[in-house]
């Protein structure tokens, strides 16, 4: 083959394995912005775009493929898969179904023109008709070793499925040995890209950066703190489950705060929730609506003139979880960047210098048809802001990578440094690597609860009772002097959260795995309990199908911004 037919034949694989997918999965508002020749959206590379990818029409694509080059389509989707641009699922499914269809292809050629195909004359003059007997009791015997044989030796495929087309008249028998043949050969194409892993990791590990990355992906395994949010979950779905029959609903905890949105699943207003608690707690916020970007920059730069707020502000989504999208912005160019990639509605807030920050879940018991019974402290998370000295001689980056935890959490902090990761800061120098007390975005969680006191708690209480239908949830807070946060004074709420708040002091790397899940079981328990007692004062819990509605739409809608200041 020569090399213009070769570079003809990958490039017409790629196009079916990632434009095609990419392109009819791309969501309207993308379509619309390359009607207009966006550059952002142009150049997106293909794996922003395979986000956008339906996994049926992912796995039609590859399957196409396959009927171009089986072996390119193979390797390529195998790639794909390990740098996160196709869903394994589809790579798989689709490379499967396109070697079998293509297999079943050839069978049919056989059957429909055997008999063309045999009347040759030069066919005839070597297979006459006791030989393509003989032939076909071979292949009735031996057709299963036939066709493994020619699905893994070059070349033989081609005749020996056409001849078992033309030769038997087994169909079914046909596609079980050609699914069998498929099953065991489509897995070792993909074992031609992890060979090329292993030659990539080989590369890598010839440096030090990338020794120390590997260190740190194989550390992130033994320490639980940092593992998927679904994989740390799963040990207590069956206790999740069981609270679910015993309280009568898998949403019963949505009843937990009647005065919030589903009970404060997902979606609700930070600024509507902190309006509704008293101003003197609360650091002062504006809300930043959606429209016009020179409109919305008018009215932030109004605002911030009009209450006396210098710049550094901090800006972050109205809805949002885990302290995604929180940005420090310490100029009017900052806060246009910023905006420009948030058109949701937006809270503005005056930046507390701390420099101490703590998560207060508080729950209260509902009594009755009153609220008599004290509300109390479930658990105080301690938070430290990550930061890094420096020693004179190591860039910031190299700092992050030796430090034995942040190398755990480097490309959150890396991401952050605009530019400045090869700065070298002076020996002592402290660098903050981030603002936001969310452990997610870098903070360290300590268990707090030599923070309780009885005057907090009384203060929480009696701020929690200002807030008409809040029962359960984690009030974040910033504070200047521990002593007067252990007198109830001193402290500013940055943001509350409902039902699905955690008791974050679960992350407290020090805490054995068994004592964090039997926190967040006692958490889930009392939720429920609330979400139970209000429902017999005649809130009703939001219906499962409604719930589930709303997590879609604010999963489908909300700005891709996972990384904070």
């Amino acid at each position: 083959m020569t090399p213009r037919r070769r570079t003809g034949r990958v490039s017409l694989v790629l196009a079916l394995t990632v434009v095609v997918p990419a392109s009819v999965g791309t969501r309207r508002a993308d379509v619309a912005l390359l009607d207009h020749r966006s550059t952002d959206a142009i150049e997106r590379p293909p794996a922003a775009m395979f986000g956008h990818g339906r996994p049926w029409l992912q796995a039609v694509a590859v399957a196409l493929g396959t009927f171009v080059s089986e072996d390119l389509t193979c390797i390529a989707v195998g790639l794909m898969v390990r740098s996160g641009e196709l869903p394994w699922t589809a790579g798989l499914a689709g490379c499967y179904a396109g070697i079998v269809l293509g297999d079943l292809g050839l069978w049919l050629l056989g059957f429909l023109a055997g008999a063309l195909i045999l009347n040759r004359k030069w066919i005839r003059r070597r297979l006459h008709g006791e030989r393509l007997d003989v032939l076909a009791a071979w292949l009735e015997r031996n057709g299963l070793a036939a066709v493994f044989a020619a699905r893994f030796l070059p070349g033989l495929r081609l005749p020996t499925y056409v001849a078992a087309g033309a030769l038997l008249r087994r169909p079914l028998r046909f596609a079980l040995w050609a699914g069998g043949a498929a099953l065991v050969w489509t897995p070792l194409l993909g074992a031609g890209a992890a060979l090329l892993l292993i030659l990539r990791l080989g590369v890598s590990l010839a440096t030090e950066t990338g020794r120390t990355r590997w260190l740190a992906r194989l550390q992130r395994i033994r320490r639980w703190e940092f593992w998927p949010t679904w994989l740390f979950y799963l040990p207590i779905v069956p206790y999740l489950a069981f609270l679910a029959v015993r309280y009568r609903g898998i949403t019963t905890p949505t009843s937990a705060n009647p005065g919030m949105p589903h009970g404060g699943v997902v979606g609700e207003s930070k600024h509507e929730i902190l309006t509704r608690l008293p101003a003197e707690w609360v650091i002062p916020t504006f809300l930043v609506p959606p429209g016009p970007l020179e409109s919305r920059l008018r009215r932030l730069g109004e605002e911030l003139e009009r209450r006396g707020w210098p710049f550094p502000a901090v800006l972050k989504p109205d809805a949002s979880q885990r302290g995604a999208g929180l940005r420090l912005i310490r100029s009017a160019g900052d806060a246009r960047r910023y905006l420009s990639r948030h058109p949701e509605p937006v809270i503005a807030q005056v930046y507390h210098p701390g420099p101490f920050e703590a998560g207060v879940f508080y729950h209260r018991l509902p009594a009755g048809g009153s609220d008599s019974l004290p509300g109390r402290i479930f658990s105080i998370t301690d938070k430290e802001f990550p930061s890094i000295v420096g020693d004179g001689e190591s860039s910031l980056e190299r700092l992050v990578w030796r430090h034995p935890r942040y190398r755990l959490q480097a490309d959150v902090f890396l991401s952050r440094l605009d530019g400045q990761a090869s700065r070298v800061p002076a020996l002592g120098e402290r660098c903050a690597l981030g603002v936001a007390g969310n452990h997610c975005q870098g903070a360290l969680f300590r268990d707090g609860r030599h923070l309780i006191t009885p005057e907090l708690e009384r203060r929480f209480d009696e701020i929690a009772r200002s807030f008409d239908g809040f029962f359960f949830g984690r009030f974040d807070v910033r504070y200047g002097d521990v002593d007067e946060f252990l007198a109830g004074r001193g402290f500013a709420i940055v943001e509350l959260n409902g039902v699905m708040s955690e008791s974050t002091n679960v992350y407290d790397p020090s805490w054995p795995i068994w004592r964090a899940y039997s926190t967040l079981c006692r958490q889930w328990e009392i939720a429920f309990r609330i979400g139970d007692s209000n429902r017999r004062r005649g809130h009703a819990p939001t219906p499962l199908r409604a719930l589930l509605a709303e997590v879609r739409r604010f999963y489908r809608d909300r700005t891709r911004d996972d990384v904070s200041d």
